[in-house]
């Protein structure tokens, strides 16, 4: 074998030695492909300026302690080998417990690891068990619901949008939108099942009868019902069919806002039996509920031949949520009576010379509507107070009653309004309400001039009561209660049951042409 030439350039130039130590042995580590000895590397090299004479291995990059590499391909040991020859022993010959020149990793261990992990497609048991010895033979007997599909591809008998098709792409893009919007459409669908339980459950009574949330404790509706009959007349079958509905009418409002109701017996007893004292039983009466409801604070009276048009209107929205915009102090707005208001007297105090007294809604006790004849008590609320026992007291009082019943017409009607005109202090705590507002006429009250639109009630206005007040007087009380029954219930309708009486509508009148035709012919 040849040896190689030393260039001119090397000649001349003094080779640098490395202060390195000397092996062990004179064997070097150099194969035997080189054509060099061990010996020719015996002569040190020159060291390399700026180098320490000597480098320990606790300074070796090595990972390892003490030095050396990790990996055995270079930390194996060929010190015993020549120079002129490969190592003899290979992969084959390497121990199954260790490696050759004690090394703490064996090559053969290392392969059959990563031949156990990265063997796929191969299949290893651990003899864990039958099923983990037969489970590929077991999964290779199922079978598949994907014709033509390969058994080992993802998804197998799953179904996937068809991404070609417009519906598997609206499918695969709504299924994206509900994943990424899952937490807002969870708490949407929490929100809309709260509500639904809050409403057909008991709940929401609950909660607009408490007196802290919804208030609808505080108020008592006082209805008349002359259930047992009177001492003019027998009630007859449409008396008996009006009561009925206006009973139920009350009760189902009274029960949708937790409003108390109580239905008053106004047959006539024998106490009030002479002189037409059963009208004025009303104020009586009035004074029994505040016994009877302590926690109450506003009673609402109402006479039997009324009707709660618009159920789903409550008495605070309607009338108390705004008490200074829904009543007027001043009866000069309105005033049917002429009553001179206010009172020409200086020896009165300030709140009583005002036209609107105090001007402040919490001094408000009692709200009356008027109608073309003046006071109208079908319908009309009274707060709880000393100054309205008082009022009551006066109202009451057998001896006015004695003096006056037989010139006053319309009864206790007439005691209020001759009250107000001539005790000033009645005055500074009464308002009045626009008589739409809680106490709308048919055409048949109040109808001599016509229409009043102050007065009578409009559909379109969707007026909260109505008040068929002097029906009995030449009219027919059962046909209007009836007719504004009917209407409440139209207005009133659901989309369900408006959408079923439009099928039914249309029905009638697809029947109706071929009648017409067959007339005319």
């Amino acid at each position: 074998m040849r040896r190689r030439r030393a260039s001119s350039a090397a000649k001349r130039t003094p080779t640098p030695t490395l202060n390195l130590q000397e092996p062990t042995s004179s064997k070097g580590y150099v194969g035997a492909s080189s054509g060099l000895s061990a010996g020719d590397f015996a002569q040190p090299l020159p060291p390399i300026p700026g180098t320490p004479a000597y480098m320990s291995l606790s300074r070796s990059p090595s990972p390892n302690k003490g030095g050396g590499w990790a990996s055995p391909g270079l930390t194996t040991n060929f010190d015993n080998l020549s120079g002129k020859s490969t190592p003899r022993k290979g992969y084959g010959d390497i121990q199954m417990n260790g490696a050759v020149g004690g090394s703490d990793v064996s090559w053969t261990t290392a392969k059959a690891r990563s031949d156990r992990v990265n063997g796929y497609p191969s299949f290893e048991t651990k003899h864990d068990g039958f099923f983990t010895r037969h489970a590929r033979q077991i999964s290779r007997g199922l079978p598949s619901f994907v014709k033509g599909a390969e058994k080992e591809k993802l998804g197998r008998g799953r179904w996937y949008p068809n991404k070609s098709s417009r519906t598997g792409r609206i499918l695969g893009f709504l299924g994206r939108s509900i994943w990424r919007l899952r937490l807002r459409l969870l708490m949407l669908l929490s929100f809309i099942l709260a509500i639904i339980l809050f409403y057909v459950t008991p709940m929401h009574r609950a909660y607009r009868r408490a007196s802290l949330l919804g208030g609808g404790s505080k108020f008592v509706i006082i209805l008349a019902a002359n259930q047992g009959g009177g001492v003019m007349e027998w009630k007859g079958p449409r008396e008996w069919a009006i009561e009925r509905d206006s009973v139920k009418n009350k009760k189902k409002y009274a029960k949708k806002w937790g409003y108390n109701l109580e239905i008053v017996d106004m047959s006539t007893k024998k106490r009030y039996a002479h002189e037409w004292r059963e009208s004025w039983e009303k104020v009586d009466t009035i004074r029994n509920c505040m016994r009877k409801y302590p926690h109450a604070q506003w009673f609402w009276w109402l006479d039997l031949n009324t009707f709660v048009m618009e159920p789903s209107y409550s008495l605070q929205k309607q009338v108390f949520d705004n008490l200074a915009g829904n009543t007027y102090r001043d009866i000069n707005i309105y005033n049917p009576l002429h009553i001179t208001h206010p009172i020409n007297n200086t020896q009165l105090d300030t709140t009583s010379l005002s036209a609107v007294g105090d001007g402040k809604p919490s001094s408000i006790d009692l709200i009356i509507p008027q109608d073309c004849a003046g006071f109208n008590l079908g319908s009309f609320f009274i707060r709880r107070s000393t100054w309205t026992d008082r009022l009551l007291d006066i109202w009451w009082d057998p001896v006015g009653y004695e003096q006056k019943h037989m010139e006053w017409e319309h009864k206790e009607q007439d005691a209020l309004e001759h009250l107000y005109i001539n005790q000033p202090w009645i005055r500074s705590r009464t308002a009045f309400i626009p008589q739409r507002k809680i106490n709308s006429f048919p055409m048949g009250a109040c109808g001599e001039n016509g229409e009043d639109k102050r007065i009578h009630y409009k559909e379109a206005d969707r007026d909260f009561v109505v008040n068929m007040a002097g029906c009995e007087w030449g009219r027919d009380c059962w046909g209007e209660m009836y007719n504004f029954r009917e209407l409440s219930n139209k207005l009133n309708r659901t989309p369900w049951e408006k959408f079923k009486d439009g099928i039914s509508d249309r029905i009638k009148a697809m029947k109706a042409k071929p009648e017409k035709k067959e007339g005319k012919s």
